[in-house]
C-alpha cells in the first residue's frame, strides 16, 4: 500500500497538519504514524476510515482507487 504512505505525507504536508496533531486525533502513537508514513506498516479498516474522516477524504482515495475529485482510477 505504497500509495496510502504517500498519500498520507502529502496531505499532511498540503494541509499543514503536523504529526503530533494528527496522531493525537486518531490516539495511535508516533512510532505507529511514522511507519506509516514511511510505508512500513499499514492501519487497518477501522483506522484507514478514521484518517479519511479527519482529512475529508474518501478511503478509496487514500489507497489510490480514486482521485482527488471521487473519480475512479484505473
Amino acid at each position: 500500500m505504497k500509495h496510502f504512505s504517500n498519500c498520507l505525507a502529502q496531505l499532511l504536508k498540503e494541509r499543514g497538519v503536523m504529526q503530533k496533531e494528527l496522531g493525537e486525533a486518531l490516539y495511535v502513537s508516533k512510532s505507529r504514524l511514522h511507519h506509516w508514513i514511511k510505508g512500513r506498516a499499514e492501519p487497518d479498516l477501522e483506522m484507514l476510515a478514521r484518517i479519511a474522516d479527519f482529512f475529508d477524504v474518501s478511503a478509496d482515495f487514500l489507497i489510490g482507487r480514486e482521485d482527488e475529485f471521487g473519480n475512479p482510477i484505473k
